[in-house]
This record gives C-alpha cells, sequence and structure tokens, in this order.
C-alpha cells in the first residue's frame, strides 16, 4: 500500500507536524477512504492533550472524515470504489458481540475509536471497517457533513434511545459545537425547545438554530421560571454546573442526559431524583445505524453544523482558534496535500 501521510502529534501539547506512516495490508473488512474534509471536533483536542488519559503516540487525530473509498478489502460489503463515506468517533468493533449484534456497535467492550491506537482523519488518507464507513446522503452538503459524524450523531442520539415525542419539550445545555445542532435536530423533531446559555449575546443565534426560548443559566430567577418544564435535558457542555438548578427544570419522569465530557464528579443529591422519579443518563455517539438515520433526517430537514474552514495544512491554527473558544460553531479542515 501507498504511504499515508497526515498531521501527527507525538506527545500531549504538542503542535501537530507532518508524519508520514504506512498502514501495511489492507485488512479482508476494511475500506480506506481517500479524505476530503475532516471536522475538528474538541475531542481531538482533549486526545492531543491526554485529558482523558487513553492517548497514544504518535497519533494522528481526526474523527469527522469525509471522502471518497479508494481501497477495498475482499470482504467488505455493500460499498464500493468511489462511493462517499463518513467516518465518526469509531473505526471499528468486534462484530460478534451482543452489542454489535443488535446495532449498538459504538458500546461494544472492543469498539475501537478512529483516534486511538489507529491513526485518523487529519490525513491523505483514513481506514476503517466497513460497518463503520457510513454512506452520505446525496443531499448533504460534504463540505460541511463531517461534524455530523461525531458532534451530530452525539445530540441526536438521546431524542432516537429514549423515544422522544414531537409533542415533548426539550432543553439544550449550552450553544457550541456540540448544542447548536441539539437545538437543530430538536426543533426538526418536533419538539419545543429551551436554550440555555450562560452568554445572552447568544439568544438571536439560538432562536436561530431553532430555540423557541432562550434562557440564562446563571439566572436563578430564569431558571425559576421553567421548573417542571422539560422532558429531556441535554447537556453538552465540558463545565461544572448548578446540577440541582438543572434537575428542578424537568418535569416528574423527566431526564438529565449528559453528553458533554465533565471531567469533575457531578454532586446530585438522592433526594433530587427520588421526589420527581427524575434520571440522570449519559451517551457515547451512535452506532453506525444511528448515525446513518441523523444522517438521513439531517438531509430530508436540511440541518448542518455551522461551519468555519481551514486547510488541514493550518491544523494548528484551527486547534488554537478552537481552545481559545472563538469557533462558531464547528471547525472543518479542507484537505490540501499536494
Amino acid at each position: 500500500m501507498t504511504e499515508t501521510r497526515g498531521w501527527a502529534t507525538h506527545g500531549p501539547k504538542q503542535k501537530l507536524e507532518l508524519f508520514s506512516y504506512n498502514a501495511g495490508p489492507l485488512g479482508p473488512e476494511e475500506v480506506e477512504i481517500a479524505v476530503e474534509y475532516c471536522g475538528l471536533c474538541h475531542s481531538d483536542l482533549s486526545i492531543i492533550n491526554n485529558d482523558w488519559a487513553i492517548s497514544q503516540y504518535p497519533t494522528v487525530p481526526g474523527h469527522e472524515a469525509v471522502g471518497k473509498i479508494v481501497g477495498i478489502g475482499e470482504q467488505v460489503k455493500g460499498l464500493k470504489i468511489g462511493q462517499r463515506v463518513g467516518v465518526g468517533w469509531n473505526a471499528g468493533s468486534c462484530m460478534h458481540c451482543h452489542q454489535c449484534m443488535t446495532g449498538n456497535n459504538n458500546l461494544c467492550a472492543e469498539a475501537a475509536p478512529t483516534i486511538v491506537g489507529h491513526h485518523g482523519g487529519f490525513a491523505d488518507k483514513v481506514r476503517a471497517h466497513w460497518v463503520w464507513a457510513i454512506p452520505l446522503p446525496d443531499a448533504l452538503d460534504i463540505a460541511g457533513a463531517g461534524p455530523l459524524l461525531c458532534g451530530g450523531i452525539t445530540v441526536f442520539s438521546p431524542l432516537l434511545t429514549f423515544g422522544v415525542k414531537p409533542t415533548d419539550h426539550v432543553g439544550v445545555v449550552g450553544i457550541g459545537g456540540l448544542g447548536h445542532m441539539g437545538l437543530k435536530f430538536a426543533n426538526a423533531w418536533g419538539c419545543e425547545v429551551t436554550a440555555f446559555t450562560s452568554n445572552p449575546a447568544k439568544t438571536d443565534e439560538a432562536k436561530g438554530f431553532g430555540a423557541h426560548r432562550v434562557v440564562s443559566s446563571r439566572d436563578s430567577g430564569d431558571m425559576q421560571k421553567i421548573a417542571n418544564s422539560l422532558d429531556l435535558l441535554i447537556v453538552t457542555v465540558n463545565t461544572p454546573l448548578d446540577w440541582p438548578a438543572l434537575l428542578k427544570t424537568l418535569k416528574p419522569n423527566g431526564r438529565m442526559h449528559v453528553v458533554g465530557a465533565v471531567l469533575e464528579p457531578m454532586p446530585i443529591a438522592a433526594f433530587d431524583l427520588i421526589s420527581g422519579q427524575k434520571s440522570v443518563s449519559g451517551s457515547p455517539t451512535g452506532g453506525p445505524t444511528a448515525i446513518a438515520t441523523m444522517l438521513e433526517f439531517a438531509a430530508r430537514h436540511h440541518i448542518a453544523p455551522q461551519v468555519e474552514h481551514f486547510p488541514m495544512s493550518k491544523v494548528n491554527d484551527a486547534l488554537e482558534h478552537l481552545a481559545s473558544g472563538k469557533a462558531r460553531y464547528r471547525i472543518v479542515l479542507d484537505a490540501d496535500f499536494v
């Protein structure tokens, strides 16, 4: 196989550098994809910095890759050379455990992250098991589709998993890379949508993304006004919050669902759950079937992330832009290898 070129980090918090490697023979169930675009997710930054203590170096980040298939293993099913596909957080799973056989491949104990022990999509090519190479609907704008493969499925998955109804009231905490897509999906799902933000300047934008009302998460009066009003509250931020206040926004039988990687323990009183029969849960992206469903839904309802583009050769500038909190609201790297 030909040499693969990518942008790699060789240690925590180090800048990415050009890196070449030989991926070896293509596996019988693998596809090789020529990367055209790759989203830049905050999880990439966490892996670069080893924030989660799971990073393996050197690593080529990038787990929102979009491109055309250029190589197919002999046992690949249903895909063909030249077909445009996307690869998200996972590049493989065991394909024989209960979770894989029931469509929850993302919960497989052997699920293989695209950027942990595997080189990702900040490269001219990336590989994945064929099940995890998700065909892209023709109606999607491929230049902005990458962030749907991780950020999009992360906020879409709770709507599927918990049987959210169009008559339900859904809240989204954080109007950022995840949150703005959460607002779009919940609105298109038919729900009444409430956005929570600590930045009043984002009010008009939040409404443009699909929020019917916007609440200041730092205003106790605002929070009290919406007590007992939400069926589902999706928390997309990765910072500690006033968890008791957020739980009070839930109706009886309501659920607070965490998709932001909050590293600090979450102090939650048992009686705050017991008194209203409330739940707290979390989820990691979604399986291939859920991702395909999300992409179809996005195409049908014209849902796309709001993105900023950087050439892949400017990946370090893009990472700095993300780390400084300036991204509005997702970054996509355009492959520019010569």
